[in-house]
């Protein structure tokens, strides 16, 4: 008999509005799970138990309504501040910090009708792309408990992965909800710069960071990604000038549908090739091998494509990288001394950037972003491998050299920062297994404002491969 984690958050919400079961039984549930499973796989920094179940418990009295998520769990990554809930932002340097105010995607989240269940495993401050923050136990991936779970939403992505939640926010600056996504066997979504009011990527360097849905199938992504951007209905409330172009949703019936035909592009290439030596492992190359075969049975159009040589964007996003970590609020040895290794060599190359240095990376990256725009044009979606490689074994990053850690991590995620520097959607989904089990993904980039269109196209391949039967030994 299937249990309640079993079905998909579609189907909880369905179930929810029917009466089958209540909003506390659901959170109940999952919070035995986190109880049971959490200690061994590190997705929760904190677990707020008895606010979920008063908050349940409040949705329980009002009853059923037109909340896009009513009643449904899910966690604040610990990037995001929860008013009266400790946050740490993955760093020793916050502990014990507790906000008096809430982000406005967790106020988001709130008014979508969720009920937060405590905060999800983040490295330091989101920098790294992997999460095994000294601040906290490593995210291990349910998989295999050797292996990361990527970052910098790792903590999100376990959660979802092994059932400890229906699905869960993250955010993605470089690749952040798309590489735990394909580390873990799910589906991540990265919006159009704009698209999500609560995160539209104003206050963020570059413009580089927005919020996104992890989940196990694209209609929960759906689910979750309305939530974020009309928590009230549809029309969504942009209430800063920069929107994504395009449909305005609601993009769950994109996902339930699943319709249409596509000219795709497919492509190895990426942003780093220039600068750094960038091999794909073997089965990289045969998820990305499988879903082209599946998308050519379907009848889209399939042409190989590349992306032309750019000496420009390596150093001009290695500076933005380092500039984002100059303003941590480490101004003594002591403090300085809570900060991890890289995060600490970080902090020092960005404070000593120039101005002049940090205008120049800025232009050279807001004529990439031209660039590659015109370059995917003529597609309505481009397929890429997820990760160049399998799931890093943790450890495998190096702590202490700081130029050796970026090019690890460059090395493994090639495809991702592209796209936030573009504000390009992109979705990750997880096509294949290696030989050992491990998630392996591929992903598609869309137009500006596209993201109905991927959605379209990751329910057709969902429909094809089934991967949200497969579980890992945890579930």
């Amino acid at each position: 008999m299937a249990e309640l984690h079993d079905l998909t958050a579609l189907d909880q919400w369905q179930a929810l509005q029917r009466g089958d079961f209540s909003p506390l039984e659901l959170t109940e549930h999952y919070l035995a799970r986190i109880e049971r499973l959490n200690p061994e796989l590190g997705a929760f920094v904190t677990v707020t138990a008895d606010a979920a179940r008063s908050r349940a418990a409040e949705l329980q009295e009002s009853g059923p309504g037109p909340a896009p998520i009513w009643g449904l769990p899910f966690a604040d990554k610990d990037l995001e501040m929860r008013a009266g809930v400790p946050t740490g932002f993955g760093s020793r340097l916050f502990t014990g910090f507790v906000p008096p105010v809430s982000d406005e995607i967790v106020e988001a989240l709130d008014g979508a009708g969720g009920v937060s269940l405590g905060k999800t495993a983040t490295p330091e401050f989101g920098l790294p792309s992997y999460t095994e923050s000294l601040a906290g136990p490593l995210a291990r991936n349910p998989w295999d408990t050797s292996r990361g779970s990527g970052g910098s939403s790792g903590g999100a992505a376990v959660a979802v992965a092994s059932g400890m939640l229906p699905f869960a926010p993250g955010s993605d600056g470089g690749g952040s909800v798309r590489i735990p996504a394909a580390a873990c066997g799910l589906v991540g979504l990265k919006p159009s710069r704009g698209r999500v009011p609560g995160g539209a990527a104003l206050d963020s360097l570059a413009g580089l960071a927005v919020p996104g849905p992890l989940a196990r199938t694209v209609s929960d992504a759906a689910l979750l990604l309305d939530a974020m951007i009309a928590p009230n209905g549809y029309p969504a409330d942009h209430h800063f000038a920069l929107r994504a172009p395009g449909s305005d949703g609601p993009f769950l019936a994109s996902a339930v549908r699943g319709e249409g035909r596509f000219q795709l592009g497919v492509m190895t290439t990426s942003a780093w090739d220039d600068a750094y030596e960038i091999t794909i492992a073997p089965e990289a190359m045969q998820a990305l091998d499988a879903a082209v075969a599946a998308f050519a049975a379907m009848g889209h159009g399939i042409e190989q494509t590349a992306l032309e040589p750019d000496e420009t964007y390596a150093p001009a996003f290695r500076t933005i990288w380092q500039a984002g970590a100059a303003s941590i609020p480490a101004e003594t040895p002591e403090q300085e001394e809570l900060l991890e290794p890289l995060t600490r060599w970080l902090m020092h190359r960005g404070r000593a950037l120039s101005a002049r240095t940090l205008a120049e990376a800025l232009k050279a990256l807001a004529s990439y972003e031209r660039s590659l725009i015109r370059q995917l044009s003529r597609f309505d979606a481009v397929l890429t491998p997820a990760l160049a490689l399998t799931p890093r074994p943790i450890g495998w990053y190096d702590a202490d050299d700081g130029e050796r850690n970026f090019a690890q991590q460059v090395q493994y995620t090639p495809f991702t920062s592209m796209l936030n520097v573009s504000g390009l959607p992109a979705i990750v989904l997880p096509i294949s297994e290696t030989d050992a089990g491990l998630p392996m993904g591929v992903q598609l980039i869309g137009r500006p404002g596209g993201e109905a269109t991927l959605l379209a196209l990751g329910a057709q391949l969902e429909r094809r491969v089934h991967w949200e039967r497969r579980h890992p030994a945890s579930w």
